[in-house]
């Protein structure tokens, strides 16, 4: 014999998938708003004129926090797959990127979601921007730069660290002196911006007080 879904149980169905369509619907809002903001970089004067700093990860740190760890690392593919299209780097540029971007808001959304509040949404959003900054010295060492090196010899990049920092020998020693305390950095940015904005709008994202 059939069972009848009551009208309770229908509400609840009605609801939940409202709530996955709305879901959908940031996500790819927030990867838009992420793909404009990779348009928006600059350079920093105590880095080499071809490291750009940018706050693209700032949409999905935000997602992850209102609608979880892998809304943000969908955030991070999507703007990159966007990118993709105008890509210079035949992708390889995009790929750390995604990898970065991921390594920063899985942490920090994981975190938020298991113990909530302010302090968990810092504490977290921190581990991230740590983690990110560890990771781009393989990243750039094994992916970016030897991509790097089919159009600009090695030297030059070294070049360009040490016109900076004429102690530096080599690139992974640059990539640990540079690279990553500025991609930590780069993070530390995103974090306040988010600490101060995102009980303001995530409301909005989440189509409900929190």
């Amino acid at each position: 014999m059939q069972t009848v879904p009551s009208n309770q149980t229908a509400k609840k169905s009605v609801r939940k998938t409202g709530a996955n369509v709305r879901k959908m619907t940031m996500t790819a809002m927030l990867s838009a708003v992420a793909f404009v903001l990779m348009f928006l970089d600059f350079s920093v004067p105590i880095m080499p004129s071809f490291i750009k700093m940018d706050l693209s990860e700032l949409p999905a740190l935000i997602g992850a926090f209102a609608m979880g760890p892998l809304s943000g690392a969908a955030i991070c593919l999507v703007k990159n797959l966007l990118h993709l299209f105008i890509t210079t780097t035949g992708g390889v540029g995009e790929l750390s990127n995604f990898l970065l971007g991921a390594c920063f808001v899985i942490p920090a959304g994981l975190v938020y979601h298991k113990w909530k509040g302010k302090k968990a949404a810092v504490i977290g959003a921190l581990l991230g921007a740590l983690l990110m900054g560890l990771v781009s010295i393989p990243s750039n060492y094994w992916i970016v730069y030897p991509f790097y090196y089919a159009i600009m010899p090695k030297e030059t990049i070294l070049a360009a660290y040490q016109a900076i920092l004429p102690g530096v020998d080599n690139i992974l020693e640059c990539l640990v002196v540079f690279n990553a305390p500025f991609t930590f950095v780069k993070g530390l940015f995103s974090v306040l911006i988010t600490v101060l904005v995102y009980k303001h709008i995530s409301p909005i994202i989440k189509g409900a007080q929190e």
